[in-house]
């Protein structure tokens, strides 16, 4: 018999969350399990698994660090908007009838969506039989350091959830390094690793010369990344490094305003582009890659063990890129530049000085997607009886 999961993610700013997803998705559909990917975010030109069934529900996105919830033509979001969802999310789960429902993130996170994500974990706590209901988490999070909102957190991992995956590397960086109760949960956690891409070579899916010898500058999914772009632009129009070309990679979320402004100023010898689905081939072949520290970009920066600065996002209460980056660059892999000290001259420093140096190695468990895939499946047939 055919097992089914439904996993739901939402994607604000990034689409980080997204990918990751999409992978550990993917990896369960090469395992004959049949997968209903639900999200929220809005629609991207990411590519998909046909074998994945992808529900798209009406979208809500945030246009920065406040997180405001934006409707599809940037209006905040109201109770029909709330209802629909949730009407579409439960009727993805009827129709799934999973033996395993995956959530991207809640409780550690999302609790802004629990007007859907409540009634979802209702309905598998009264479903016959009870699907699993398994937390997919990224390595690092961002809870509000409040021993209360800690202890709800444990309370309903320890009620509700069978297994939260938690996709890094305990060997680089633990879960109590940003959830200080993570002991109290640790017989419901499996690290899996991280969720990369497949392993590919320098030279994979890229026909032209791009990224060879050239400074790319990028910016995950955009959202929040405009400040990064601008500042790099004014760098090397100022001369850093202006004998290599330089590229930068604006993500699908920049305003259309910032990007036309970044095509606008660029000098020649630097190319501006909205994406690159071939990223990580780039950054191993680049000269010196300038970047934030979200969990897929940092990646592919180990992976192609590239001359690397870091300028993680940490507006707000956002932790998560900062202490990723800490990481890194106390093992000698990247140079760290703080949001707060943000200048055309401070960048211009920190990439020549990577520019000047072999980074240091940096070895992670990168197979997460089929390890995670494995642990879910593995759990299914176990509470089925192998059925």
């Amino acid at each position: 018999m055919t097992r089914s999961v439904l996993f739901h993610v939402q994607h604000l700013l990034g689409i980080g969350h997204l990918q990751r997803s999409l992978r550990i998705a993917e990896a369960l559909a090469a395992r004959g399990v049949a997968v209903t990917l639900v999200s929220g975010g809005p629609p991207t030109a990411l590519p998909r698994d046909p074998a994945v069934r992808f529900v798209q529900l009406p979208p809500i996105r945030s246009h920065d660090a406040t997180f405001t919830l934006l409707d599809a033509v940037g209006n905040p979001i109201d109770e029909a908007l709330r209802e629909t969802r949730c009407r579409e999310l439960l009727a993805a789960f009827a129709q799934a009838r999973p033996d395993a429902v995956i959530l991207e993130g809640y409780p550690f996170a999302r609790r802004a969506f629990r007007f859907e994500l409540e009634p979802l974990v209702d309905a598998v706590r009264e479903a016959k039989p009870r699907p699993l209901l398994l937390c997919s988490l990224r390595d690092i999070v961002v809870v509000r350091d409040d021993p209360q909102r800690h202890r709800e957190i444990v309370d309903r991992v320890r009620r509700d959830f069978d297994r939260v995956l938690v996709h890094g590397d305990p060997g680089f960086v633990t879960l109590d390094a940003s959830f200080p109760a993570a002991s109290q949960i640790a017989d419901r956690l499996a690290y899996t690793g991280y969720v990369a891409p497949p392993a590919r070579s320098p030279n994979q899916s890229l026909e032209t010369n791009d990224g060879i010898g050239e400074v790319v500058v990028s910016a995950g999914g955009g959202g929040a990344g405009g400040r990064l772009l601008a500042t790099a632009l004014a760098a090397r129009r100022a001369g850093c490094l202006a004998d290599a070309p330089w590229r930068l990679v604006g993500g699908g979320n920049l305003p259309d305003a910032a990007f036309s402004e970044l095509c606008g100023a660029a000098p020649a010898g630097v190319v501006v582009e909205r994406f690159r689905p071939d990223l990580g081939s780039l950054l191993q072949r680049c000269r010196v890659s300038v970047s934030q520290a979200g969990y897929n970009t940092v990646l592919d920066v180990v992976a192609g063990q590239s001359r690397a600065v870091l300028v993680p996002f940490a507006e707000g209460r956002e932790t998560e890129q900062l202490l990723r980056a800490e990481r890194l660059a106390a093992l000698g892999a990247a140079e760290l530049l703080r949001e707060s000290e943000l200048t055309p001259a401070a960048l211009a420093a920190a990439i020549e000085r990577a520019a000047a140096r072999e980074p240091a190695a940096v070895r992670v468990e990168r197979d997460g997607a089929a390890k995670a895939a494995a642990t879910i499946a593995a759990m299914i047939y176990q509470a089925r009886g192998g059925g």
